[in-house]
C-alpha cells in the first residue's frame, strides 16, 4: 500500500522509475578475479572456496587412444545442512570439499569414463551419481561405502535429480529418455518418460507441486509431465537451439520457469499461459545453467563463455558478471539454507558466498513483535508467553502475514517506540506502520539509520558525500562531515557517519558536529538513558559515556567552536576485548553474542557467559524482552530460539556499578537462586567480597571468598560440611593444602597440622615437624608416609628421628638393595654383611661374574680400613641417640657437624693409652723408690731394676688387648678418674652443651 497522500498508480511510477535510472555494474574484464564485489543489489559477493582441479590422462570410449586433459567439474551440489561442497568430475572422480576450511574431505573413483552428475540425498546421508558407461552409483558419504551400483540406461546419463520429500530420483539420459528410481524399492525403475527427440539434458521437479517436473532437451523444446504419466503435459517451444537447462521459481507468487539454451539465451517461461515472460541476453556461448536463487531476488546463469551472470529476479536487469579465469562454467547449484552459490569450471570449483546469511528481522521490544522477510514477504509473531520454555528451546511461532514488499528486504528496523518499521534494500527505503503495514514514506538512501529521540526522525545517506536528516518524515537538514567519503550512518542518540577509518557524531535537532574518533565500528548502539554508547568494532568494543552538558552550556557558539566540535562530550569507560555480532543495552548493562559462540552481557566492565551456543555461525540475535527475561536469537531458517536472563539480576548489577547499594538490596530478594553464584561472582569482580560472601550459594566460591578475606573459621566449616567419600578427591585435598598455608600464615600450627592431615600433605607435615622440632610427630609421620606408599618422607622421618635401622629396612623392602648397602656403609657397620649377601644374591641374576666383585668386611678386613672403629662409633651412636640437643645450641654445636668420628675416637684411645703407659711407669718408679727407701723390694713383687720397668710397660702396651679394648677399660674407670677422658664421655659432654672452648666435640 501506498502513503496515504500518494496515489498506488504514481507511487509504483516512482519506484519503476528510480529502478530503471539505476545503473547496471559493468563485467569484469576476461581473466580478472575479485575476491569482492559491490552490485547495485548492494549483494557483497566474496569468494569461499577456489579449488583448481588436476591435469589426468583418459582413455577414448574404445581405450584405443590416451590422451591428458583437465578435470572438468561437470557438476556440482551443496548439502542443506553441512558447509560440503560435492564435485563431479569428468576424470571419472567425485569430490567432497570443505567450504570452510577449503579441505578436500572426501574423494571417490567412480570409474574411467567421466562423472556427468551428482547430488546429495541427505536424509540417507548419501549422494547417487551418474556416469558415461550407463550407470547409477549410491555412495555413503560418512563412511564412503558404495550402496547400490546398476545400469540405468542405454546412453549416457546426463543428469539426475532428488525429490524434495519423495524416496525418489529422476534420470535424464542420451538414450532420450528419462527414468523415475525408488530407493525404498531396491532402486527398482518405477516409471520411464519418452517423448523427446534428442538428448534429454536435463529433469527437474516443480518444488511447488512436486507431483510435476519438467525436462530440457537438444530437440529445442521443454516439456512438463506428471510423475504418474507417461505422456507430458505440455511442451515450451521457443529456443532456437538445444536447451541444456532449466529450473523452477521457488516462491509461489509466480508460475515461472528459467531456461537455458545452446542459442545463448536464458528465457523466463510461464508455464500457466506457457509463454514466454522475458529474454535473458548477454551471454557468447551456449549456456550451460540456469538457477532462480532460492533466498535472493537474483538468477544466475553459467555459460562455456567462462562468465557467471547475475540477474535481477524482478526486473530481470544485469546485476553483474563474474569471470574468474576458469574456462568454461558447466554447473551452479544453490542450498536452500545459505546464500552460497557453488560453480563448477573446466579448471576448479567455486563456491561464491552473495550477502549475508543472517535473518533479515527486527524485535520490537516494547510490543514482543518480531517481523521478518522471507523474500519479498513480510511476516509476523509475538513472543509473548514464552516463559516456560527452557534455554535453547525453539519458540513455538503463530505467524501472520503482514504482506508484500515492493523492494527486496536487506534490512528491517523499528523506530524507537516500535511504532514504525523500515524495509531497505536495493538502495531504497519504504516506511510502514508497524501494525498493518501502511506506507508512510519511502526514497532513495544507500543506508538509513533511526534516531532514537523523536518518533518520525531519521537519516539518510544519498551518496558517498551527502547525509540528510529527516525530522517527523520531513527533510529538515543536511550534515557536512570532516571526512572525504560517507560509507555509512548510524542512528541512537546522536547521528553517526562513518568514514573509512573513523567515525563523526552529530546532534539531531540542529546537526551540529560533536565529535570525531578515530576508530571504524561496524554497530554503534546506544542504552535507553542516552548516556552510554557502545562501539563495536571488528575485534573489539568500546563504551563511551556521553554528556549533553558541554553542547548545552556552549549557547551561541562561534563558527569555530562548531567546526571544533565538543571532544569533551564523549568520555572512555571500558573495553570488551571480544569479536561481538550483536547485542542491545538494558538500563547500563549490554548483553550480545560473540563469534566464538558465547552469550554474555556486560555491566561495569565485568563479563558474564550466559551460556555456549550450539551453532554460533548460523544465530542472529533479535533482542531481549525485560517482561519476559529472555533473550532470544533467529537462525537462517527464521526459527527462533531463547535463553533465560532474568531482568532483576540486570537490575541489581546495574545498581552496583552505579553505587545504588540501597537499590541493590531491595533487588536482591527478587533474584532466582539459581543465579546467585553469578551474582556474587559479579559483586567479586567490582571488589565487594564480603558482600560476595553472603550472596553466594556455591560453596567452592564462598571457600575462596573465605580465604581471601582471611575467614579461616568460615573455610574450615566449608570443608568439614564435605562428605568423608570426598576426601580423596583431588580438589577437596587441594582446598585444605590452601587453608593450611593460610594458617601457616597466620602461625596457627595446630590448624596447620590438621588441613596437612586431611589434605594428606606428607611433605608439609614433615616440613612442619621438623620446623617445630616435633621428634613424636616426625615418628607418626614415618610411619603414615610408609602405610600411604610416600617411602621418601618416611625414609626423611625415620633418619631425622634416629631410626636408621628402620631406613635400612625401608630401602631392602623397596628393593633398592644397593642403597641400603651404602646406607649400611655409612650409618650401621654392622650390617654390610648382610647387606652385600642380599646385594650378591640380587645381582646374581644379572651377572655372576658382577656378583664375585663384592666385598665382604668380614672376609675382606683389608679393603675396610677402620671396620672396627666404626662399630664402636656406632654402639655409641645407638647408646646415646635418644639425648636431645637444644636448638640454642646450635651457634655452638654447628662447627662439630663436619668432624671425623672415626679420627677423633681413633685420637682418644690413643691419648688414653698414652696417659695409662705414663701413670704406670711414673707409679712403678715411684714404688721402686720408695722400696728402697723403706724396706726390700722382694716384699712388693716388682722388677728389680729399671729396665725391669720398661719391660713391665711394654707388656702391658704390647698385651693382646686392642686399642678399643683399652678405650672400653677406660670408659669404665672414667667415674673414679677425672683426668681421663674416653669417648663415651665425649657425646656425654655433646649432649650436655659442653662446647665452650671445644673445637673437638662431636
Amino acid at each position: 500500500a501506498p502513503p496515504p497522500s500518494t496515489p498506488t498508480s504514481t507511487y509504483r511510477e516512482t519506484l519503476q522509475q528510480r529502478r530503471s535510472l539505476t545503473t547496471s555494474k559493468a563485467p569484469s574484464p576476461p581473466g580478472r578475479t575479485t575476491s569482492t564485489q559491490r552490485m547495485p543489489l548492494r549483494l557483497e559477493i566474496k569468494k569461499k572456496l577456489s579449488a583448481r582441479s588436476d591435469r589426468v590422462r583418459l582413455h577414448s570410449p574404445d581405450r584405443s587412444v590416451r590422451y591428458e586433459t583437465l578435470a572438468q567439474v561437470k557438476c556440482v551440489d551443496l548439502h542443506p545442512q553441512e558447509p560440503w561442497v560435492l564435485s563431479a568430475l569428468y576424470s571419472g572422480n567425485v569430490y567432497l570439499w570443505d567450504t570452510e576450511t577449503s579441505i578436500l574431505l572426501k574423494s571417490w573413483e567412480v570409474c574411467e569414463l567421466p562423472v556427468r552428475s551428482c547430488k546429495f540425498i541427505a536424509r540417507r546421508s548419501q549422494f547417487v551419481c551418474s556416469s558415461d558407461d550407463m550407470r547409477l552409483r549410491v555412495y555413503n558419504y560418512n563412511t564412503m561405502e558404495k550402496v547400490k551400483e546398476f545400469e540405468a540406461h542405454a546412453d549416457y546419463i546426463r543428469y539426475v535429480e532428488v525429490h524434495p520429500s519423495q524416496p525418489l530420483v529422476l534420470s535424464s539420459s542420451d538414450d532420450m529418455s528419462i527414468k523415475l528410481w525408488n530407493w525404498e524399492q531396491n532402486w527398482e525403475c518405477i516409471s520411464s518418460f519418452e517423448g523427446h527427440s534428442h538428448y534429454v539434458m536435463m529433469a527437474r521437479f516443480n518444488s511447488k507441486d512436486t507431483n510435476t517436473f519438467a525436462s530440457a532437451s537438444l530437440d529445442r523444446s521443454i516439456r512438463v509431465w506428471g510423475i504418474n504419466a507417461h505422456q507430458p503435459h505440455f511442451a515450451l517451444e521457443g529456443h532456437e537451439r538445444g536447451v541444456n537447462c532449466i529450473d523452477y521459481y521457488p516462491g509461489g507468487d509466480r508460475p515461472y520457469l528459467l531456461s537455458g539454451a545452446d542459442d545463448k539465451l536464458v528465457k523466463i517461461w510461464d508455464y500457466q499461459t506457457k509463454a514466454c515472460v522475458q529474454t535473458l541476453e548477454g551471454h557468447t556461448n551456449n549456456v550451460c545453467s540456469v538457477l532462480f536463487h532460492p533466498r535472493l531476488p537474483v538468477i544466475v546463469s553459467a555459460s562455456e563463455d567462462g562468465t557467471v551472470r547475475i540477474w535481477h529476479a524482478h526486473t530481470y536487469r544485469a546485476e553483474t558478471t563474474l569471470n574468474y579465469g576458469l574456462e568454461r562454467a558447466w554447473s551452479i547449484a544453490a542450498a536452500d539454507g545459505s546464500n552460497g552459490l557453488a560453480v563448477g569450471y573446466d579448471e576448479g570449483t567455486v563456491l561464491l558466498k552473495l550477502g549475508h546469511d543472517d535473518p533479515v528481522a527486527s524485535l520490537d521490544v516494547q510490543t514482543g513483535k518480531v517481523v521478518w522477510a522471507n523474500n519479498n514477504d513480510i511476516q509476523s509473531a509475538s513472543l509473548r508467553g514464552a516463559r516456560e520454555l527452557g534455554d535453547g528451546d525453539r519458540v513455538p511461532l503463530s505467524t501472520k502475514d503482514m504482506g508484500s514488499c515492493e523492494i527486496f528486504p536487506q534490512s528491517i528496523a523499528h523506530n524507537c517506540n516500535g511504532r514504525f518499521l523500515v524495509v531497505c534494500g536495493d538502495g531504497e527505503y519504504i516506511i510502514y506502520t508497524s501494525q498493518a503495514l501502511r506506507n508512510k514514506a519511502f526514497g532513495s538512501a544507500l543506508d538509513f539509520a533511526w534516531s532514537s529521540i523523536g518518533t518520525g526522525d531519521y537519516a539518510v545517506r544519498e551518496s558517498l558525500s551527502r547525509v540528510k536528516i529527516f525530522k517527523n518524515f520531513k527533510e529538515h537538514k543536511s550534515v557536512k562531515a570532516p571526512i572525504p567519503v560517507y560509507e555509512g550512518i548510524h542512528g541512537g542518540s546522536c547521528l553517526a557517519v562513518k568514514g573509512s577509518d573513523t567515525i563523526c557524531f552529530f546532534e539531531w535537532t540542529d546537526g551540529i558536529f560533536l565529535c570525531k574518533i578515530d576508530v571504524a565500528p561496524k554497530k554503534i548502539l546506544w542504552n535507553e538513558g542516552h548516556e552510554l554508547v557502545l562501539l563495536m568494532c571488528e575485534e573489539e568494543a568500546y563504551v563511551l559515556r556521553y554528556s549533553k552538558e558541554p553542547v548545552v552550556a556552549s549557547g551561541a557558539a562561534d563558527a569555530n567552536q562548531l567546526e571544533a566540535g565538543f571532544p569533551e562530550a564523549f568520555e572512555p569507560t571500558f573495553e570488551v576485548s571480544d569479536k561481538m555480532l550483536a547485542g542491545q543495552w538494558i538500563g547500563d548493562c549490554f548483553i550480545f553474542c560473540t563469534a566464538s559462540g558465547r552469550l554474555n552481557y556486560v555491566v561495569g566492565g565485568n563479563v558474564t557467559t550466559v551460556c555456549h551456543l550450539d551453532v554460533p555461525a548460523s544465530l542472529c540475535m533479535l533482542g531481549y524482552l525485560p517482561k519476559e527475561g529472555r533473550v532470544y536469537l533467529m537462525n537462517r531458517t527464521n526459527g527462533i530460539i531463547s535463553y533465560q536472563v532474568p531482568l532483576a539480576v540486570l537490575q541489581y548489577q546495574t545498581a552496583v556499578v552505579r553505587q545504588d547499594f540501597e537499590a541493590a538490596n531491595l533487588l536482591l530478594p527478587a533474584i532466582p537462586e539459581t543465579e546467585l553464584s553469578s551474582v556474587a561472582r559479579f559483586l567479586e569482580g567490582q571488589g565487594h567480597k564480603d558482600v560476595a560472601l553472603q550472596v553466594s550459594n556455591d560453596q567452592d566460591h564462598k571457600f575462596d571468598l573465605a580465604l581471601e578475606l582471611n575467614r579461616m573459621d568460615l573455610a574450615l566449616a566449608i570443608l568439614e560440611n564435605y562428605n568423608s567419600t570426598d576426601l580423596q578427591s583431588p580438589d577437596l585435598q587441594s582446598r585444605w593444602r590452601r587453608l593450611g598455608d593460610l594458617a601457616l600464615t597466620n602461625f596457627d600450627i595446630a590448624l596447620a597440622e590438621r588441613c596437612a592431615h586431611n589434605a594428606m600433605d606428607y611433605p608439609g607435615l614433615l616440613l612442619l615437624y621438623t620446623a617445630a622440632g616435633d621428634l613424636d610427630g616426625t615418628k607418626r609421620l614415618a610411619e603414615l608416609a610408609l602405610q600411604a606408599g610416600h617411602d621418601n618422607v618416611a625414609f626423611t622421618s625415620h633418619l631425622i628421628s634416629g631410626n636408621v635401622e628402620k631406613c635400612y629396612e625401608l630401602l631392602l623392602n623397596s628393593g633398592r638393595i644397593p642403597e641400603a648397602a651404602f646406607f649400611a656403609r655409612t650409618y650401621l657397620p654392622s650390617e654390610i654383611s648382610t647387606a652385600v649377601e642380599f646385594w650378591r644374591n640380587d645381582l646374581k641374576s644379572i651377572s655372576m661374574k658382577l656378583s664375585e666383585t663384592l666385598a665382604d668386611p668380614t672376609v675382606y678386613p683389608n679393603l675396610f680400613p677402620d671396620h672396627e672403629w666404626s662399630l664402636k662409633v656406632e654402639q655409641i651412636f645407638k647408646e646415646n641417640r635418644m639425648k636431645t640437643v637444644k636448638a640454642s645450641a646450635y651457634p655452638a654445636a654447628k662447627f662439630d657437624l663436619d668432624l671425623d668420628l672415626i679420627a677423633l675416637v681413633k685420637d682418644r684411645a690413643s691419648q688414653t693409652v698414652q696417659n695409662t703407659e705414663s701413670s704406670l711407669l711414673s707409679n712403678m718408679h715411684d714404688t721402686v723408690v720408695g722400696q728402697t727407701v723403706v724396706g726390700t723390694v722382694t716384699d712388693i713383687g716388682v722388677p728389680q731394676s729399671q729396665g725391669d720397668v720398661n719391660e713391665v710397660a711394654r707388656d702391658r702396651v704390647d698385651s693382646p688387648a686392642r686399642p678399643h679394648e683399652a678405650v672400653r677399660t677406660s670408659a669404665q674407670c672414667s667415674a673414679d678418674d677425672a683426668s681421663t677422658f674416653p669417648v663415651h664421655d665425649e657425646a656425654d659432654a655433646i649432649l650436655e652443651e659442653k662446647f665452650v672452648d671445644d673445637d673437638d666435640d662431636w
